[in-house]
């Protein structure tokens, strides 16, 4: 699978290849460099889970970092599981698959690019389908047509990770992408071999810690972090390593 070169427009999925690789700031980041760039953007989660912690929604981070147009949450679940089971466990009604595309394209209507972070890896279980059937971010972004965001981490294990999402993408004609989602200050050469392997998918990567950022930095910093194809001006790799190690 190529790197994207073209821009992305309308619904853009943001997932991971495992839960705490950095969706929710990478998905900050795209919103400021598109937003930066003009563009009009909007943040959707699908399923927000983890709530009776008392911490910070995504979409109340997303918010803070990046302050797109608009940002919306279509279904919130207290315990920290996978969406679907969250539901269960709180007997609360499942997220339905086509009230999600339903919201998604109605935030399209009225934005030029709408960022959808998912819960989790690829797979994680969302909620159902009218059929019964759990669906996945994988099954909203071929019922929306979207191309696919994936953050990976930095450090070991993350070559195969990333290559089984993007193989599971594939398989499904979704075209992807690869966003680092924290580059260590003090990278080893793991580190650097996993950034040469993953060169030929890479979007973007962002440096371990961004999240916690002034706002405002966070903003003008973010276009350094990504491609021109999520409105970024990243064109050279190592110097940008050297330069936030």
């Amino acid at each position: 699978m190529c790197a994207v070169t073209d821009q992305w427009r309308g619904p853009v999925l943001v997932t991971g290849t495992d839960t705490e690789v950095g969706k929710t700031v990478v998905t900050a980041a795209i919103a400021a460099a598109a937003q930066a760039a003009g563009l009009r953007v909007a943040v959707v989660k699908p399923g927000q889970t983890g709530t009776a912690t008392g911490e910070p929604t995504d979409v109340e981070a997303v918010t803070r970092l990046a302050a797109p147009m608009t940002g919306r949450t279509l279904a919130s679940f207290p315990d920290p599981l996978a969406p679907l089971a969250a539901a269960r466990v709180a007997e609360l009604p499942p997220l339905e698959l086509y009230n999600a595309v339903d919201a998604v394209r109605e935030e399209a209507d009225k934005h030029d690019l709408v960022l959808v972070e998912g819960a989790g890896g690829l797979l994680v279980p969302m909620g159902l389908r009218p059929s019964g059937e759990p669906w996945t971010v994988a099954d909203l972004a071929v019922s929306l047509g979207a191309p696919a965001v994936v953050v990976a981490r930095a450090g070991l294990g993350t070559l195969n990770h990333t290559a089984l999402t993007l193989e599971a993408l594939d398989r499904r004609a979704v075209p992807a992408g690869v966003v680092i989602g924290a580059w260590p200050a003090d990278p080893e050469l793991v580190h650097w071999a996993n950034l040469s392997d993953l060169l030929p998918n890479l979007l973007g990567a962002l440096p371990a810690g961004a999240g916690a950022m002034d706002p405002g930095v966070f903003r003008r910093s973010a276009p350094g972090w990504l491609t021109p194809a999520l409105y970024g001006v990243l064109d050279d790799w190592r110097a940008w390593a050297e330069e936030i190690s």
